[in-house]
């Protein structure tokens, strides 16, 4: 028999060798920790390394845990006590509930704490954890709540137009209840406040950049593209997606009938990736936002906050982990607009709309990450190390090697399949007005090309990297060449 075969099926565990009525806080955090989160089992006979050591006296050691418990813990969580033998050894397990009135609490030694469990381990609750319980414990959510700020102070334009445009019905006074904007005496809730046009909720702010290579620190040109967004969660789902669709491309594949366009990242898995970060994120996490991270083979989508059961992702099935919902009114509003549904699939959503990718593989599936604190969701580049984004400028290699002839196609292609045809269309340009002026200046070339600083810069720099151009001399007065 082994550790597993003992505790059955369970969500989580924790062992100790033997009983310590002297510390008890050594293994009463993890039944306060239990009855916190999802429930677990406390086996006492199993030492570190899982070997079965068993217990000299299961049945006064039995009776004194349940004395302890009650003694130790406020509320007291609901358990069970049982025996398992394994040949002549026995061993006690207690059984915690997931609990109903929490915050669970060790009382003792002068001290009152809530712990959580963070993987494998129980930890006493930071702040935002402890206020997030004392809610749960409530019976409210955090969105239910009223906010401090004036309803009559707010506008609401974003959210009616688009529940107008997304659904056909018109936006009534009425359902600034029934939606949860404002409570039953006209208080604008917490809800209220967070789809707001201007919402006044600071730390809802939504990050995005676009790195430059594989991590935050590649080269010269840390960021490519670097947005912050405010305002209503509506603003901010749309800003978000359409920030990763205007830095993203699609690539094409040629068949018999036409051609079968193949996106670097689906767009309903993009949605559903933003849509459940401003939703289920921790907004009592003060000082934390979500951020989109885009690198050149992945996307990053960060939320404060991780599942609402505390529960890690590590090892279990994604299809069969139930929905639990943080903001349940966020959610509800999300649900009519129709951006998500209510019984809660995003999970499932985002792995199917990979799996039905003409260019996907297992390499590509999307990774799910998770603990007390925060949550993480990676959608990987369905194009990236492909060939597929040639096809879609080989006219434009055409181009580039036909007017610049001092640059070979072998480093041409370098700049796949990263460049989109319209990026590659402008590096010919840059190399084309280099080729016919080594003494052009950088500023010469913005204007020419009507671009920012930051963007010629960007060129500039990544066909430095590419080996395709190098500075001779100094700024003023040197020249370019081509290699």
């Amino acid at each position: 028999m082994d550790i597993k075969q003992l505790i059955g099926e369970t969500t989580d565990y924790d062992k100790k060798v033997a009983l310590e009525t002297k510390k008890p806080k050594s293994w009463c955090k993890s039944i306060s920790a239990f009855a916190n989160c999802y429930g677990g089992k406390l086996v006492f006979g199993v030492a570190n390394d899982d070997a079965l050591v068993g217990l000299s006296d299961a049945k006064g050691d039995a009776e004194k845990i349940s004395e302890i418990i009650k003694t130790h813990l406020n509320p007291i969580p609901e358990f069970k006590l049982s025996f398992e033998k394994d040949n002549d050894k026995t061993f006690v397990i207690v059984e915690v509930m997931k609990g109903q009135q929490i915050p669970y609490y060790y009382e003792g030694d002068g001290q009152l704490i809530a712990f959580m469990r963070i993987g494998n381990e129980s930890v006493p609750a930071t702040p935002s954890q402890l206020r997030e319980l004392v809610l749960h414990g409530s019976g409210e959510s955090y969105d239910s709540l009223k906010s401090r700020y004036d309803f009559n102070n707010m506008s609401f334009t974003k959210l009616k137009s688009v529940y107008k445009q997304r659904t056909g019905n018109a936006f009534e006074d009425t359902d600034y209840e029934s939606f949860g904007l404002v409570d039953e005496k006209g208080n604008l809730t917490n809800a209220g406040a967070l789809l707001a046009d201007e919402s006044p909720v600071r730390h809802s702010r939504l990050f995005c950049t676009r790195w430059n290579g594989l991590t935050k620190a590649s080269g010269i040109v840390d960021a490519l593209d670097d947005k912050e967004y405010t305002g209503s969660l509506v603003t901010l789902l749309q800003a978000g997606t359409d920030f990763v669709r205007n830095n993203s491309k699609k690539a094409w594949r040629k068949v018999d009938d036409g051609r079968i366009e193949m996106p670097d990242y689906p767009d309903r898995a993009v949605l559903e990736g933003v849509v459940n970060a401003l939703i289920h994120r921790n907004y009592m996490e003060i000082g934390s936002e979500v951020h989109i991270d885009m690198f050149d083979d992945r996307i990053e989508i960060y939320s404060p906050g991780g599942m609402v059961s505390g529960i890690s992702l590590e090892g279990k099935d994604l299809l069969k982990i139930p929905s639990k919902r943080r903001n349940p009114i966020l959610a509800d509003i999300f649900s009519r607009l129709k951006y998500m549904e209510r019984r809660g699939s995003g999970f499932k959503k985002i792995l199917a709309d990979y799996e039905g990718q003409v260019e996907f593989d297992e390499s590509k599936m999307p990774v799910f990450d998770a603990d007390n604190d925060d949550f993480t969701l990676t959608l990987y580049n369905l194009n990236y190390g492909s060939n597929y984004a040639t096809q879609v400028n080989e006219n434009v290699i055409e181009n580039v090697i036909e007017n610049v002839i001092e640059i070979s196609e072998e480093k041409i292609k370098k700049l796949m399949p990263e460049y989109s045809k319209k990026k590659l269309a402008k590096a010919y340009e840059i190399l084309k007005m280099i080729s016919e002026n080594p003494n052009i200046s950088i500023d010469e070339l913005r204007i020419a090309l009507d671009v920012t600083d930051r963007t010629i810069a960007r060129y500039i720099s990544e066909l430095k990297d590419k080996g395709i151009i190098e500075r001779k001399g100094p700024d003023n007065g040197g020249e370019w060449k081509i290699k």
